[in-house]
């Protein structure tokens, strides 16, 4: 029979990954990666989301516009996490943990139109930009120039899907 107390001391043991970052580091930016996790999974289904529920004249191309940033949204999340596991930390585990972490909203309402869905996703998207940018900050004062480079072309990308959301939305004059 198990030792129920041996058990639950094996679930809270230190993974003890090897890192050159000193433990404050790796607490800091952990936390950081994490809640950018949290935020690029909640970003990732509210692009599905609109992604499925897209409808109108220009369903094709927005329809197609949003799977294709759904996808590189979603490409993020392995690397964000393997960052927190590569420097030392632990990283989310559930559903329920991603919600108490993120400070993306998400969308629920039964119907959304076209160009409010364009418009709500490039200021998720530019609010995702600027934590990037203040995890990067986070990264240069420890010296993390890996997970910084990460973020460099994340920003890259975030921001190339502000501006097609943008201009994807841009009433013609």
């Amino acid at each position: 029979m198990k030792n129920p107390e041996a058990t639950k001391a094996k679930r809270k043991a230190d993974l003890h990954t090897p890192t050159g970052l000193g433990a404050d580091a790796t607490r800091d930016i952990s936390a950081e990666l994490n809640a950018l996790l949290a935020d690029t999974f909640a970003l990732y289904l509210k692009t599905k989301n609109f992604h499925w529920h897209m409808s109108g004249p220009r369903f094709r191309d927005l329809h197609l516009l949003l799977d294709e940033q759904g996808e590189q949204i979603f490409s993020m999340t392995d690397d964000l996490a393997e960052r927190v596991r590569k420097i030392g930390g632990t990283t989310l585990r559930s559903i329920g943990h991603i919600a108490r972490v993120q400070r993306l909203s998400d969308n629920d309402a039964d119907f959304v139109t076209p160009q409010d869905m364009l418009a709500e996703l490039r200021e998720d998207n530019q609010r995702l930009v600027g934590f990037l940018r203040e995890t990067h900050s986070l990264c240069d004062e420890y010296s993390d120039v890996a997970t910084a480079s990460l973020i460099e072309n994340w920003i890259d990308q975030g921001e190339r899907r502000v501006w097609f959301l943008f201009e994807t939305n841009r009433e013609n004059p």
